[in-house]
């Protein structure tokens, strides 16, 4: 899908994804200390608007316009603080600046393999010491054993092949899959979470 494609869908009336976070995002980054944190291909900002709700300075990045302007108009509604602390971007990730980051999310998003590593690769280089990165998405054995997602086996991914784009560049703290009940059967995605060395270590 292109950017018009996701304007369309984020046209409709209503949250594409729900309001709540990903609870997955909710598990790992709750104990996290606030800092500096992104979230890619962030859509309507549920992710970035609950953690500038908890202290976290957060940018979102969408290539989807009516996506951003979504989010920038639901986060009219959270207090002054959290508005200051949220900064909302239409642009490319595969581009944007990804510097000086004490957690990165990229939640769903689904590349090429290529596209993915060089990303990937990116936002390591982005992270601080001891910075975190979260990617979590459809597992390639959602293809043919789970429900919903891509319908192209080529942008879908292992918790293995996550680890391997990583190069050995960060310490691992979860690479697994998990499941999912959602309307119409059992979602199977692939998560990793990961930090950077920190300095001395």
């Amino acid at each position: 899908m292109d950017a018009h494609d996701w304007d369309e869908r984020y046209s409709q009336a209503g949250m594409v994804w729900g309001t709540p976070p990903n609870p997955v995002v909710v598990e790992f980054a709750t104990s996290l200390p606030a800092g500096r944190a992104l979230d890619l291909a962030c859509g309507e900002g549920r992710h970035a608007l609950w953690l500038a709700t908890r202290g976290w300075e957060t940018t979102g990045v969408d290539y989807s316009k009516v996506a951003i302007e979504k989010a920038r108009e639901i986060a009219t509604q959270a207090p002054r603080s959290v508005q200051q602390r949220l900064n909302y971007i239409c642009g490319d990730i595969t581009t944007a600046d990804v510097a000086d980051y004490d957690l990165v999310l990229m939640v769903f998003i689904h590349l090429d393999p290529t596209q993915r590593r060089t990303l990937v690769r990116r936002v390591i280089d982005s992270l601080k010491p001891d910075g975190t990165l979260m990617i979590l998405g459809h597992d390639t054995l959602n293809f043919t054993q789970g429900t919903g997602g891509p319908p192209d086996p080529e942008i879908l991914y292992t918790p293995e092949d996550l680890k391997d784009d990583l190069d050995g560049r960060l310490d691992i703290d979860v690479a697994e899959r998990r499941y999912r009940e959602v309307a119409g059967g059992t979602a199977i995605d692939a998560l990793l979470v990961a930090r950077k060395p920190a300095l001395g270590s």
